[in-house]
């Protein structure tokens, strides 16, 4: 799989890419390790953190939050729209079809299109229930 990609998949990468793929939740850095660390006993919190970077730089996973803001993983790696609670982070995949926006190339402003992220922002039921 990654030979042609010019890198390789080590079994932490293989196993950190595998087990963010299980899940829907978008989880953060911290839930990754705790998730691989069932696998992988002795893996260190860095390591999982250099690695879901390393992913993210590939194309492999996605990054996700507000600047500032906690950051939380996808496995789905192509673009795609999220939900993400104002209050508790949480993040969810939009599951209807939304067309993905295309910049025609005369309105980029001579920018080089790299990615997409189209998040919409809100308050989860369960943070709106607490707030009432």
């Amino acid at each position: 799989m990654t030979a042609n990609m010019g890198f390789r998949l080590s079994k932490q990468r293989k196993v950190i890419l595998e087990e963010l793929r299980k899940v829907k939740t978008h989880p953060t850095a911290d839930e990754v390790y705790d998730m691989v660390r069932k696998i992988i006993p002795r893996v260190s919190l860095g390591t999982v953190y250099r690695n879901l970077e390393f992913l993210c730089s590939k194309g492999l996973a996605m990054k996700l939050g507000a600047p500032g803001a906690q950051k939380r993983f996808d496995g789905m790696a192509q673009p795609h729209p999220h939900l993400r609670c104002e209050i508790c982070t949480r993040v969810v995949d939009v599951e209807c079809d939304i067309a993905i926006p295309v910049i025609p190339d005369e309105c980029a402003a001579g920018f080089e299109i790299l990615n997409t992220n189209v998040e919409f922002v809100g308050i989860c039921p369960e943070c709106r229930a607490t707030r009432q």
